[in-house]
């Protein structure tokens, strides 16, 4: 049985991904009307006659994410049965299930009923949770943290709540950033990382959708910052631990990619790969800050 659920979770983390990356695939190209009004039939059929790339694309969206439905149910399932006597492991099996039919849900009503951008924004990061909780859960099940022995870890508490907050900042950033998709202000601003259409000191000359685009980028500068900040602390406070050593590595890695990436969708004028790249990379770094507050509330510390 044991072996059964760690062959699940990977493929329920495997999944997921495909699943954000579908879902910003469909943001990203339109799609999100591909099969009309009509959830979760496609244009009210079955199998629908009238093929277009958008409905292709949003279809493949809806079936890959019913069939993870199904399989991170099982495996939040399984986990409790099996794994329930190890801390946290009932907690992310609800929250990983939880989020993925909030998720759902939220995408049928956005179709159905035609929600506002700054609905539709919290669907990437919906998603994004959900994933996170599954990605955690197959830690716990490989207990990785016990192969790179964390449980002698001791974390100062000023450095737990700052793991904690940056955390939840992280879900900021990446709201603004659906938010610039979804209110098509991707290319308001032709240049980076300031606003060639008006003076960056004359912010009352931005129009509400450069005000977007530059609210996301700087709150991206602010959380790239902070990332750095944090990881000179975990090197001079926690270099001597391998898990805070290299996660803290991986996490300045993933947040210098991601700014890059973030800059060149500019000046690749909305390159697809690009953008999903884009989404890839603030995943993994969010589920990286979300394996150090795992981390984080397990250890004791002043």
């Amino acid at each position: 049985m044991i072996r059964t659920l760690k062959w699940l979770s990977v493929v329920s983390t495997l999944g997921m991904i495909f699943v954000l990356l579908g879902g910003a695939l469909v943001t990203k190209t339109g799609s999100g009307m591909g099969c009309g009004a009509s959830w979760p039939l496609c244009n009210g059929q079955l199998l629908p006659s009238n093929i277009t790339p958008e409905l292709v694309i949003e279809l493949s969206h809806r079936l890959v994410s019913g069939i993870m439905g199904v399989v991170v149910l099982a495996l939040s399932v399984i986990s409790w049965i099996v794994a329930g006597h190890k801390r946290e492991v009932k907690f992310l099996a609800f929250m990983s299930s939880f989020f993925l039919l909030l998720q759902a849900l939220i995408g049928a009503a956005a179709v159905i009923w035609n929600q506002s951008d700054f609905i539709l924004a919290t669907h990437f990061g919906i998603s994004l949770i959900s994933f996170t909780a599954v990605f955690l859960l197959m830690l716990l099940i490989f207990e990785i943290d016990k192969k790179f022995d964390a449980s002698s870890l001791v974390i100062q508490k000023k450095h737990r709540f700052e793991i904690y907050a940056i955390t939840l900042f992280t879900l900021v950033v990446v709201y603004t950033g659906a938010l610039v998709r979804h209110a098509e202000a991707s290319m308001v601003c032709g240049d980076w990382p300031f606003c060639t259409n008006a003076s960056p000191f004359a912010f009352g000359a931005y129009s509400f959708d450069q005000w977007i685009q530059m609210g996301h980028r700087l709150f991206a500068s602010i959380l790239f910052i902070w990332t750095i900040l944090l990881f000179i602390k975990i090197m001079t406070n926690y270099r001597k631990n391998r898990v805070m050593f290299w996660g803290s590595i991986t996490t300045i890695l993933l947040i210098s990619l991601q700014v890059f990436f973030g800059a060149m969708i500019i000046f690749s004028m909305l390159n697809l790969g690009i953008a999903l790249l884009h989404a890839f990379v603030v995943t993994c770094y969010f589920s990286m800050l979300s394996y150090f507050v795992l981390l984080a509330s397990r250890c004791k510390g002043n």
